[in-house]
């Protein structure tokens, strides 16, 4: 499943999008309501780390799948949206 690169782009996306609400929606309001901070510091190392491979698996799609820059720049645009990578996948997924 791993080898095809579309494939693997989605499943880093999904589990990106997750973490990145996960972080702001769970551990950064324990951080900041209940005074809890340690989830922000192990979500947000999972999340750092998922975002890194999103960026790459992006950066991968560009040669491996023959993307163009404006959607590679849409791609890391929509890691910085709550719910973008689920969009994003949506969509290239709709357009093939």
């Amino acid at each position: 499943m791993l080898r095809n690169p579309h494939r693997r782009f989605c499943l880093i996306g999904t589990l990106e999008g997750i973490s990145f609400l996960l972080l702001l929606c769970i551990a950064m309001p324990l951080k900041y309501f209940a005074d809890i901070p340690s989830p922000v510091t192990v979500v947000g190392m999972i999340h750092g780390a998922l975002f890194s491979l999103y960026i790459l698996s992006a950066i991968s799609m560009l040669f491996s799948a023959g993307w163009r820059i404006p959607r590679l720049l849409g791609a890391i645009l929509c890691a910085f949206l709550p719910f973008g990578p689920f969009v994003f996948d949506r969509r290239i997924r709709a357009n093939g």
